[in-house]
């Protein structure tokens, strides 16, 4: 679980509208005002700043139903943006029979629905009208291909590298059957049922042609909950998001995306994602005092700040010791083992979710990180970063790698696009 998550920074919402009476018949779009050309006005943080005026009877929608990100684009949704507050991961395989063809028309379906979704519309057919009073809720909707997927169509000649399976690791518990899949798609928005809808939408979109493998649920801190904007706690109580790259930084896309010219061509633009359903030890962890959960770390508890000194965002001093000679930081200290300088400069995007599925029958709880991360070159990014965690991280022993998964996640779908055409057309 590397130290490298994001740094979410959020604008509070905003006072919520008065109440009022939705009239009869309005579309999730029509109650934005969006339906004209005016559209959304985004902020940098993400965030609405403003929406067209809501038609009479309408009673316009807080910042955070407002928020709206963008279908068509450089790149798939979700993977740059914030964490949102309610997610769904899901894995599909294509059925026996199923091939290139079906594989084409089902992400064409998927593609179509996932936009009109993300600009809060109801699906193209059959909706549930589960998500018919809200916005978008700065929904996306993230679609990959497995190592599988390849085999299923006819198209291993254009399966990367890149995806080869993950090498086996000394800490890992995977449950085969909640592993892996043909097509992996992510789900991420700021409100439960818009989120839910998605997630019902893509299923249904599946028809014959797929079916789930396997299917999680997570979850993130609400926008607005805290009384500035701040990096988000795990269910440890740890901020994790301090150390992701960022996009300002010079060499954020080398890290994360693969480039234009990159092989194989249909990957341009795109990202790998490494899933891992991290299952959390909490009553051992719970049972360390403050000081010894800070060392397991390498992080204050209440901040952030490294233990070498500053706030959260100060450089760690590896080098700092006290007065008995003893390193500030300890040298199995997790954050001090993915460092990136530490790991020849390997770097990821870590955009997780935690996750909570009930309490077992001795009482433990079944809860912990629906880890996320997206970077070019998984055998550059995440493979040598654990390889290191699991000779010697001192969060090893409360933490146990129960699920797995790697998936190609190709380039944004231009508009009149849908998310594989390049590949499965190609």
């Amino acid at each position: 679980m590397p130290d490298q998550s994001l740094s979410q920074v959020r604008t509070p919402d905003a006072p919520a509208a008065k109440p009022g009476v939705r009239a009869s018949g309005v579309s999730r779009r029509a109650l934005l005002g969006t339906a004209g050309a005016t559209g959304l006005v985004l902020g940098a943080a993400g965030g609405a700043v403003g929406y067209a005026a809501a038609p009479a009877g309408t009673t316009p929608l807080t910042a955070l139903g407002a928020g709206r990100a963008m279908f068509h684009g450089k790149h798939q949704p979700g993977i740059t943006e914030g964490l949102q507050a309610r997610g769904h991961l899901v894995a599909f395989d294509l059925v026996a029979g199923a091939g290139r063809k079906e594989a084409a028309a089902l992400l064409r379906r998927w593609s179509a629905t996932a936009e009109r979704l993300m600009a809060g519309e109801p699906a193209p057919h059959d909706d549930t009208d589960v998500a018919r009073d809200a916005g978008p809720s700065s929904l996306t909707v993230t679609f990959g291909f497995g190592h599988s997927f390849f085999g299923r169509t006819g198209l291993e000649k254009q399966r990367p590298a890149a995806l080869d399976p993950l090498p086996d690791f000394s800490s890992d518990r995977l449950d085969k059957a909640r592993s892996d899949g043909d097509l992996w798609v992510q789900i991420g928005a700021d409100d439960a049922l818009v989120a839910f809808h998605a997630l019902r939408a893509i299923q249904k979109d599946a028809g014959a042609a797929a079916r789930v493998r396997w299917q999680m649920n997570g979850f993130n801190r609400s926008p607005g909950a805290t009384a500035h904007p701040m990096t988000a706690r795990n269910l440890m109580g740890q901020l994790d998001g301090t150390g992701n790259p960022k996009p300002s930084d010079a060499d954020f896309d080398k890290r994360i995306f693969v480039p234009a010219s990159g092989e194989p061509a249909w990957m341009a633009n795109g990202s790998y994602a490494v899933v891992r359903r991290i299952r959390m030890l909490l009553d051992d962890w719970e049972k360390l005092s403050t000081t010894a959960q800070e060392q397991v770390i390498g992080r204050r508890k209440a901040d952030g700040a490294p233990l070498s000194g500053g706030d959260e965002t100060t450089p760690m001093d590896l080098e700092k010791a006290d007065a008995n000679g003893d390193y500030l930081v300890p040298l199995n200290a997790h954050a001090r083992i993915t460092r990136p300088d530490r790991n020849g400069g390997a770097a990821m995007l870590r955009r997780p979710f935690s996750y909570h599925d009930g309490i077992d029958a001795d009482g433990t709880p079944d809860a912990g990180l629906l880890f996320i991360c997206w970077q070019a070159d998984p055998l550059r990014g995440f493979v040598p970063v654990q390889r290191k965690l699991d000779r010697g991280d001192a969060l090893s022993q409360f933490i146990r790698h129960e699920a797995s998964g790697l998936f190609a996640v190709p380039g944004g779908a231009a508009k009149g696009e849908y998310v594989g055409q390049r590949l499965l057309e190609g």
